[in-house]
């Protein structure tokens, strides 16, 4: 068989920038899974992106399919022959079906009961044959946001304005929406022109020289290549965030990157708001001296060449300046209103519709806070600073600046905070309050800081699902998600002997005390945790640590996070160790018996054996310090101790039945084994862990 190389391009108006990686991603999936659904092999796939375009190259495909020979299973045997021994309505007309005649057929049993069984054997097409189908391909890629354009039926991300379909032996033909393929495609929008690509193997350099770098990969090289060099001629040191980085390559086709400069005087303000402003709204990169000191400029990456370079500076600088303006006139502002004053404003902003004002919440928060912090006992005068950090958590919500950059609040709320005098630690927690912001943001580094964003985060998920604000799906418009993953890494980080469950009513406490009431409390309550189990899950998936297991340790509550997370690992660890086997299973059966009914209690006097008394004192020996070691969270060493006991349950399980005739024998027995099961219940409940799977 020989092989072919093949070119498929889509172009495109301009998809969005946060699209494209995914899109690129989902093209090569869905074409590889085209390619096995059509038996067809190939040597390697190349893909290619741009804002106007995605593309793929099939290097050395195979030109035919290959053949396929199935075993086809038709009818019994006893309804595939009549009476007379000669073949049913039934066989041949599963036969003709087939495309083979009755004596193909041969008998083969399954389960018990014999069948007739045919191969059909299908010639492979040639791949010319099956390429015009990688229209499918095209049209089952998805979207975010799809748009429908002029009179057109098809939805999808962009207009399609060409397609590029072509093979070593010409074109592929099919069309999309009246768009008919072809083998013409188009260079940079402002500097290239039309091209015609006769050799798919041609596609990039032939971009190339029409000022479309076409491979993701290679244009961010370039960018970063021509930062640097920058960067290294002004002896400058440019913050390059991966996000902004992504973004931008994702923005342009062909990369040129220049610099450009501000007034210093815009320097008064906050550098988290002048960041803000060229990352966030302008996509340029900060620029800083050797000492870290944010300097007067910026670095910008420009979709086309060096021409008129001087006019694309300027025209940025302008900009900048403009918008930089208005926030210094924002901050000055800002400054001449009180917090008090801010605070009042508060009343009059919905937080929810059914869940109050942002005042409303602020009241709630605070109780919140103050009531963790004294289950913390925190001495008085941090317990005053949690007061007040909470009192005016919210202020800078109603400034001007963060009016301007929502993505400032909190930061714009420490920096006024501390301009108006209040304590360090106060105006720190006000912005620490939205941490973590992100999968992958610090957490708040002091203890007011993060008893402020527990408190907030908490009356958030109370109040929401309260109300039946549960996320679904990719739903989530308040962040419930993140913000109960930021409680649980706090938590942990913490180390907080506070259990969740006191948490949640502690949040659910503020709603009863205040003008804002949930119904049916219990039923938020367990929707809560459940929805908290379920975010806990979530998070330790990524340690390996399974849903069974979580459920394990949460049979009871979940309690303290820092203790469950610890069993949690501690237990998947313990089911990866075949060393573990022998006492797993001993423990398993004395909760597998333990739970008939745990009334019963222990008699000395009516033991019959030494296995019963021996297991006794056992548990005795163990049971003071087990207690100590599972309080203080020394699981892994509480666990030796059930470990040390194993070979004496496994010896009482060989020479005592318990389930005996005698009532008094039998359930003084299942009392001994209680006692046992109420110390393994303290780590987990065995019976919810899939052990012999793992063995």
């Amino acid at each position: 068989m020989g092989t072919t190389n093949v070119l498929f391009e889509v172009g495109l108006e301009e998809m969005p920038a946060r699209f494209i990686a995914e899109t690129e991603k989902q093209l090569k999936e869905r074409t590889i899974t085209w390619l096995e659904e059509n038996r067809l092999t190939y040597q390697s796939l190349k893909t290619y992106i741009t804002p106007r375009r995605f593309a793929i190259q099939m290097i050395d495909l195979i030109d035919k399919q290959t053949d396929l020979e199935t075993e086809v299973r038709g009818p019994a045997k006893k309804i595939a022959l009549d009476d007379n021994g000669d073949w049913s309505k039934a066989a041949i007309g599963f036969t003709k079906g087939q495309g083979v005649s009755v004596d193909d057929i041969y008998y083969q049993e399954v389960k018990g009961t014999e069948y007739i069984f045919v191969k059909k054997f299908t010639v492979g097409k040639a791949t010319s044959e099956i390429l015009p189908s990688f229209k499918d391909v095209i049209l089952a890629m998805t979207f975010p946001k799809n748009m429908r354009w002029s009179n057109r039926r098809l939805r999808y991300i962009r207009p399609i304005k060409w397609i590029v379909a072509i093979e070593n032996n010409g074109q592929i033909d099919f069309e999309i929406e009246g768009i008919q393929t072809s083998n013409k495609s188009k260079g940079h929008r402002f500097l290239g022109g039309d091209l015609v690509i006769t050799d798919p193997l041609d596609y990039e350099k032939l971009l190339l020289d029409q000022y479309v770098i076409a491979d993701r990969k290679k244009r961010q090289a370039e960018i970063l290549t021509q930062l640097n060099q920058l960067a290294t001629e002004k002896n400058w040191h440019v913050d390059i965030e991966a996000d902004l980085l992504d973004e931008v390559t994702e923005l342009v086709e062909y990369p040129t990157v220049f610099s450009g400069s501000y007034s210093d005087d815009y320097l008064i303000i906050p550098e988290e708001a002048l960041i803000t402003s060229m990352k966030v709204h302008q996509r340029y990169f900060p620029v800083r001296n050797q000492d870290g000191e944010l300097l007067p400029f910026f670095i910008g990456v420009r979709n086309g060449n060096t021409e008129y370079l001087d006019n694309v500076v300027k025209g940025n600088e302008k900009v900048l300046n403009a918008r930089l303006a208005d926030g210094h006139f924002f901050y000055q502002e800002d400054q001449k209103q009180t917090i008090e004053q801010n605070n009042q404003k508060l009343e009059k902003i919905i937080f929810q519709q059914q869940l109050g004002t942002i005042a409303d919440k602020v009241n709630r928060v605070r109780e919140n806070a103050r009531a963790i912090a004294e289950k913390l006992n925190l001495p008085e005068p941090e317990i005053i600073q949690v007061d007040r950090a909470a009192t005016i958590s919210k202020f800078d919500l109603v400034t001007q600046m963060v009016d301007e950059f929502p993505e400032l609040q909190g930061i714009m709320g420490q920096k006024y905070a501390a301009l108006f005098g209040e304590d360090d630690l106060v105006a720190k927690a006000i912005n620490e309050q939205y941490m973590p912001r992100h999968a992958k943001d610090q957490l708040p580094e002091t203890v007011i800081g993060a008893i402020l964003s527990v408190a907030d985060k908490l009356d958030t998920i109370v109040g929401c699902i309260g109300v039946g604000l549960i996320p679904t799906g990719s739903q989530d418009p308040y962040g419930l998600r993140r913000q109960a993953m930021g409680i649980i890494q706090i938590l942990e980080q913490k180390k907080w002997p506070v259990s969740f469950e006191i948490l949640i009513d502690t949040a659910l406490n503020q709603f009863n005390d205040s003008i804002i009431s949930l119904d049916q409390q219990a039923d938020v309550r367990e929707k809560t945790l459940d929805f908290i189990e379920g975010r806990i899950s979530f998070l330790v998936k990524e340690e390996s640590v399974a849903h069974d297991v979580i459920k394990a340790v949460t049979h009871e509550e979940i309690g303290v996070i820092s203790h469950l997370l610890s069993k949690a690992k501690l237990l998947e660890a313990k089911r990866q160790d075949p060393s573990f086997k022998s006492a797993q299973e001993s423990l398993g059966r004395v909760v597998n018996l333990a739970e008939i009914d745990e009334s019963h209690h222990v008699d000395p006097t009516l033991f019959e054996n030494e296995s019963e008394r021996e297991l006794y004192t056992a548990y005795q020996e163990i049971e003071a310090d087990y207690s100590t070691k599972m309080n203080q969270g020394q699981y892994q060493e509480a666990l030796q101790l059930l470990e040390q006991i194993a070979p004496t349950i496994n010896q009482f399980f060989d020479q005592t039945m318990v389930m005996v005739d005698n009532p008094s024998i039998k359930n003084n027995r299942i009392g001994l084994l209680n006692l046992i099961a109420k110390l393994i219940y303290q780590l987990a409940n065995f019976k919810d862990i899939e052990w012999k799977q793992h063995f």
